[in-house]
This record gives C-alpha cells, sequence and structure tokens, in this order.
C-alpha cells in the first residue's frame, strides 16, 4: 500500500514548535509584516496568495507569525507531489498541510479552519526566467467555488523578496527544448498528465551567493489585504463567468499588494551592511 494521507489525524506543531522551526529562517531573511491585525481569529477565511520560487522558504515564515502575532493556526492546501516524498509529507502535515483536494478543502470548511492557497500551485513555484511576482493560475477558479459553496470571504496577501533571492540559470522550457527534453518527450514524461504535468513540475536551476544554490539573503516582505466578501456571489459557484469575476478581483487586489511592497523595499533602508553586500554577489 502506497503513502496513506491522514490530515485531520496528525499531531500539528504547537505554536512554540512552529516559531523555533522557523527561527533560522527568520535570521537569515529578517521579513516584515504589514496587515496582520486583519486577520480575525474568530472569523475564518480563504487566505489567497502568489507562489514565490520553490515555494518551501517563505511560507513558514508567514505561517509562524501569523500563529505567534494573531493565535490563528492556518491550514495550507499543498500540492500532491509534496506526499511523493518520505520525512518532508511528515514535516508538511505536522505544519497544518493538507493536499490541495476539493473534498480536505470542504472538510477544512466546514471545521471552521482557517486556510492558505496557492492557486498558481506548482507550476507557479517553478518560475521560469522574467516570471518574478507573476501570477500563474492558468484557469484556475476551483478556490472561487469553494470559497462561494461555504461562504468563506476571501484575504488576497503577498510575498515579495523570495524571487529575487536566486537568479535562474536554466528553466522548464531550456530543458524542454534541450536533449534531454527530447528524451523526456520519448519517454511520455512531457505529457499534460504524465509524470512532468507537461513540464509544469520542471524546477529551475537556481544561483544564489556566488555561483552557489544557497539563496541570497533577500529581506522578505508579507503583505495581508482587505477582506473580499464573496456573499454577493452567494448561489452562482456553478456559474463560470461570476467565478472568474471573482478570480479576477482577488488576482487584482495581490498584484497591487506586490507592488505596495515593492516601493516599501525600495524605500527600506534598514538592511544592514552584510545582507547588502551578499545580495551583490
Amino acid at each position: 500500500m502506497g503513502y496513506q494521507h491522514k490530515p485531520f489525524e496528525t499531531e500539528l506543531l504547537t505554536e512554540k514548535q512552529l516559531w523555533k522551526l522557523s527561527a533560522p529562517l527568520r535570521a537569515y531573511f529578517s521579513p516584515k509584516f504589514y496587515g496582520l491585525e486583519k486577520l480575525d481569529p474568530n472569523k475564518p477565511t480563504l487566505m489567497v496568495g502568489n507562489h514565490t520560487i520553490f515555494g518551501v522558504i517563505d511560507v513558514p515564515l508567514l505561517l509562524a507569525q501569523i500563529y505567534r502575532e494573531r493565535g490563528i493556526r492556518v491550514r495550507t492546501l499543498a500540492d500532491h507531489q509534496h506526499y511523493d516524498i518520505p520525512v518532508w509529507r511528515d514535516m508538511v502535515e505536522r505544519t497544518g498541510g493538507v493536499e490541495g483536494t476539493r473534498e480536505n478543502c470542504s472538510k477544512l470548511m466546514e471545521r471552521g479552519e482557517h486556510i492558505m492557497v496557492f492557486p498558481g500551485g506548482a507550476r507557479e513555484v517553478s518560475k521560469r526566467k522574467g516570471e518574478q511576482y507573476q501570477l500563474t493560475w492558468k484557469r484556475r477558479i476551483g478556490f472561487c467555488k469553494m470559497a462561494i459553496q461555504h461562504g468563506y470571504n476571501i484575504v488576497p496577501f503577498a510575498s515579495v523578496g523570495p524571487d529575487d533571492m536566486y537568479d535562474i540559470v536554466m528553466d522548464a522550457e531550456d530543458v524542454i527544448h534541450s536533449p534531454v527534453g527530447k528524451l523526456l518527450k520519448r519517454a511520455g514524461l512531457l505529457e499534460k498528465k504524465g509524470l512532468l504535468r507537461g513540464g509544469d513540475i520542471i524546477m529551475p536551476l537556481p544561483r544564489g551567493i556566488g555561483f552557489t544554490a544557497l539563496p541570497r539573503p533577500e529581506r522578505f516582505y508579507f503583505s495581508i489585504g482587505d477582506e473580499i466578501d464573496v456573499s454577493r456571489f452567494q448561489g452562482k459557484e456553478d456559474d463560470e463567468d461570476s467565478l472568474f469575476d471573482l478570480r479576477d478581483e482577488v488576482a487584482f487586489a495581490i498584484q497591487n499588494l506586490i507592488g505596495e511592497m515593492l516601493t516599501v523595499r525600495e524605500s527600506d533602508i534598514d538592511k544592514g551592511i552584510v545582507r547588502r553586500l551578499l545580495n551583490r554577489l
């Protein structure tokens, strides 16, 4: 038998454990947080944001800060591929991750949990060159359908900084058009329903400090936006036009937050000399 995912039976990390686990990342990236007061511990919402490169470095910082400052344990909807990796999948579960299916999302909403989702999924973390801070959602509207069905308002949020900690040396397009890509095509691995999902989950080859894969210590900036009321869409969870209207509203809010955080970063002079020097390597 394969791995048995039991997200509602796993013992989750305590607030102190999650804070301690994320301490090295906090020391390295010196994150700043804006708008956390907008999250109401007594009013569960669906948090929707942009996925940054690789998608696993910034999320623990945001989860830990929300838990510490607002007393909210956020459950994340995680991509299926996380559960193919032993040990790692256990950590994903213990930090509150749940395999991102509509069934699991519904269960979380029925339980009144605070939920975080990245509609861009694996494709958005598998950045191509020049895709920093871009939303790559394709035609995904499932999160809107879930929110309307369960009366969950949506809180947009944004992360800025992670997409600049690496330069991309080689991306999925480079691989696909290389001799290796030809072999993958012949083996059927690049089919849309194949192992590599049409190339969507081919991770980029990064360069961080110098010629290493050690990320540059870019400061991370997180911003929580204003809650989006979905009640006006009540009864329209099967109306595609309404779903795309809501999706576009959420995407626009996230892009605005990204723009605001990029501006904040430009005016942030408190970065430290070591950080500034390392980011030039």
